[in-house]
């Protein structure tokens, strides 16, 4: 397998961490705007032996990246871009004739008369649509495959397939202890991304009556995780889960639920009413005096710690997991199925903060499964449509391994 790897920071450059320690590929291609970046991720694992090289590439360059895959005679396309660059990447791929791997879908859109009562467009749907032209190509098309949306729906998968009869309820609790030195502020990821799903309208679907949305940070519960974490406030949050996992598993209802926290939410809403969760770029003045455009987005990303640099100052640990409510042989179940890293431990055994390494592991693990054939079928699929197995097996042959755990 040849890889073409799209994005170099904290999680791309975590991928190349881990897949460095296995022997399923001939080559890495690392791939980012700013080649220093993709050269120091390659630097930093290669050691002479040629199986990494860094490349210059606009992710946003259809064309470009096509051409890239051509020349470099890349198998797949592994996505480490931030959302708004999903569409010309999975573009790319097919045009190319390569295999396609992301961790995050295609945007959504509000509806634009209720928002917060029923779907606009919806994470992933423009991926879907072009469902058909992917398995006619002979080639898989792996959406949402890091941890969140990714391990969490290969659990659901697991659950339905092994655990469980019926199930009246899935849903997603990631939850976490971690804190920052020195910060009053400093996700621990991509708060490009944070912002967008956070204050997008959350999505919940429901058998009866399909996907609908709701208000932000909506119906708050308090979930109990494992491993220490312990009692975290959780609340509705638009994610890729409740939009793949309905598809091909078979629930009453299914939910996602961030553990957030009243200070994280508060300064979430103070963004929000200031507008400066727009991308719609507004007009500033430089430092010359002439006008520049600049989305007020960008600008918060740019005020804040790059979550890849925090590593050091980070204790604690973070949780994904997938709750799961229902019967098996006429008795009533309740199970959490859950992967835990302790940032101490990612950061001594790969140098990584835990929240990119954790998200970071899956798609490799993937692209094992797909470099040996174990992972195949054609089409534009979640990782709930393919055998859970292999994956969890793996996972922990990986040295990460999940636990579960009885809700009764």
């Amino acid at each position: 397998m040849r890889v073409l790897l799209v994005g170099a920071g904290g999680v791309g450059t975590a991928i190349t961490r881990i897949a460095a320690r296995r022997d399923f590929f001939d080559h890495f291609v690392v791939a980012d705007y700013d080649l220093a970046r993709a050269e120091a991720a390659v630097a930093a694992v290669d050691n002479g032996a040629g199986r990494f090289s860094a490349r210059r590439i606009d992710a946003s360059d259809e064309a470009a990246v096509a051409s890239l895959l051509t020349e470099e005679r890349c198998d797949v396309l592994l996505n480490a871009t931030d959302p708004r660059f999903v569409m010309p990447l999975f573009e790319a791929a097919l045009a190319a004739g390569s295999h396609y791997l992301d961790m995050a879908m295609s945007l959504s859109r509000p509806h634009p008369d209720v928002p917060y009562e029923e779907c606009g467009i919806k994470l992933g749907d423009e991926q879907f649509a072009r469902a058909e032209a992917w398995q006619k190509s002979g080639r898989l098309a792996l959406v949402g495959m890091g941890v969140e949306p990714g391990l969490s729906d290969v659990f659901a998968r697991y659950a339905a397939d092994e655990l469980f009869d019926e199930i009246e309820e899935i849903g997603i609790r990631d939850g976490a202890n971690l804190t920052v030195e020195g910060y009053d502020f400093a996700p621990s990821f991509n708060i490009w991304t944070t912002i967008e799903e956070c204050l997008n309208p959350p999505v919940v679907y429901e058998r009866e009556r399909g996907w609908f949305t709701t208000e932000p940070f909506s119906e708050p519960e308090v979930f109990d995780f494992p491993e220490g974490i312990g009692p975290v406030e959780c609340v509705n949050v638009e994610h890729e889960e409740v939009l793949l996992v309905p598809r091909w598993v078979d629930a009453q209802r299914v939910t996602f639920k961030y553990g957030l926290g009243d200070d994280f939410i508060g300064k979430l809403k103070t963004l929000h009413a200031l507008g400066l969760d727009s991308t719609e770029a507004v007009t500033v003045r430089g430092t010359d005096g002439a006008p520049v455009q600049v989305s007020p987005r960008d600008v918060v990303a740019a005020c804040l710690p790059d979550p890849a640099t925090l590593g050091e100052r980070m204790t604690g640990k973070t949780c994904a997991g997938t709750w799961v409510k229902g019967t098996k042989d006429g008795r009533p179940r309740e199970v959490y199925l859950y992967h835990v890293v302790d940032n101490q431990w990612s950061m001594r055994e790969y140098g990584s903060q835990a929240v990119v390494w954790q998200t970071a592991v899956n798609p490799v693990v993937a692209l094992e499964l797909m470099a040996g054939g174990v992972w195949s079928e054609p089409g534009v699929l979640g990782p709930e449509a393919l055998p859970p197995r292999p994956f969890l097996d793996l996972l922990t042959a990986y040295g990460s391994p999940w636990g579960i755990r009885d809700q009764a």
